[in-house]
């Protein structure tokens, strides 16, 4: 059996991230199967009843976009019982589906699909499968979907500070921007055009969630670059999280967990991703039930005020819109 980083539909891209774990398992009727994990050339970790063919390397994938994952499942056998087992992989709440497919001759309880949320690191039970006839073998595949966020958090009043220093930046794509902010999850998004290697500031304070910032290159090829934009989200009070993307290789300086204040230097940014171009990729997201949504937000000044940027039209692109300048995530 396999399973696959795959994108759903609802899901940022930053994430890319968002997961689609297959994982078949096969319940032989006369004994048990011990499970191999193996992982092919094309760095797709597989479950199989046998070893993975010649050149396959066992236990984990070291490709950058293992390293982003979200939420991992594992199955466990205990007495002909497999439990799946499901880890958040992040620095703060995450929601996750389980689903199975191709099932014969087995039953799951809880009932699939089901939804649960997992704090920090946590790993739970989601469902226990068994035989419904010991006598006969049995197959099934589950599917897992992750997303960052607490399901239903509401963003608050707060407003936010300027993620680059003052006047250093444009604004290429704001709010509604249409080459690439149309969707929910980028909707109120904003682009900042600013060199490689600029100072990232907090723009709220919070807890780092994630930290990815191992991918290489960017480009206009959707399919080629956009689960590799290297990012930081930051995990706020009223559950609503910042994402900070497009960011240079290894330009990282914080770490997953660290709590950070507003203003605190915490990437530089780079070109990493799909894009044209450099840039800042910055947006608020909540989770509003296995789906990120976007959220208006007001920049401020040094002195709390507010600070309209060009390009930050509540539907419209502004005056400060390029096309093709940014690239979403």
């Amino acid at each position: 059996m396999r399973h696959r980083l795959m994108r759903g539909p609802q899901v940022a891209a930053l994430l890319g991230l968002s997961l689609a774990l297959l994982a078949p398992s096969v319940l032989q009727g006369d004994r048990e199967t011990r499970l191999h994990r193996w992982v092919d050339a094309e760095g797709v970790i597989h479950y199989s009843d046998h070893r993975g063919r010649a050149g396959g390397r066992s236990d984990f994938s070291t490709d950058p976009a293992a390293v982003a994952r979200t939420a991992e499942l594992s199955l466990h056998e205990d007495t002909g019982v497999y439990v799946a087992l499901v880890r958040n992989l992040l620095h703060g709440p995450v929601e996750v589906e389980l689903d199975i497919s191709a099932d014969d001759n087995v039953s799951a309880w809880p009932r699939l699909p089901h939804r649960m949320a997992l704090g920090s690191g946590e790993q739970r039970s989601v469902s226990a499968i068994e035989k419904i006839n010991p006598a006969r073998a049995g197959h099934f595949e589950l599917h897992l979907l992750a997303m960052p966020g607490l399901p239903g958090a509401r963003h608050d009043e707060s407003t936010y500070a300027m993620p680059v220093a003052a006047g250093t930046a444009s604004i290429v794509q704001g709010f509604g921007g249409g080459f690439s902010h149309t969707d929910p999850q980028n909707l109120h998004a904003i682009d900042f055009a600013v060199p490689e290697g600029t100072p990232v500031l907090a723009a709220r304070g919070g807890t780092v969630m994630q930290v990815v910032d191992d991918h290489a290159g960017g480009g206009m090829d959707r399919e080629a670059f956009v689960h590799r934009a290297n990012h930081v989200r930051i995990l706020h009070a009223d559950g609503s999280m910042a994402v900070y993307a497009h960011l240079r290789q290894g330009g990282s300086r914080v770490r997953a967990g660290q709590e950070v204040g507003v203003g605190e230097h915490i990437a530089d940014s780079g070109n990493t991703g799909f894009s044209s171009g450099p840039h800042l990729h910055f947006v608020v997201q909540v989770n509003t039930g296995m789906a990120l949504e976007s959220v208006p937000i007001t920049l401020v000044d040094e002195a709390g005020n507010p600070a309209p940027v060009p390009g930050m039209g509540a539907f419209g692109p502004g005056p400060g819109y390029r096309s093709g300048a940014g690239g979403g995530l």
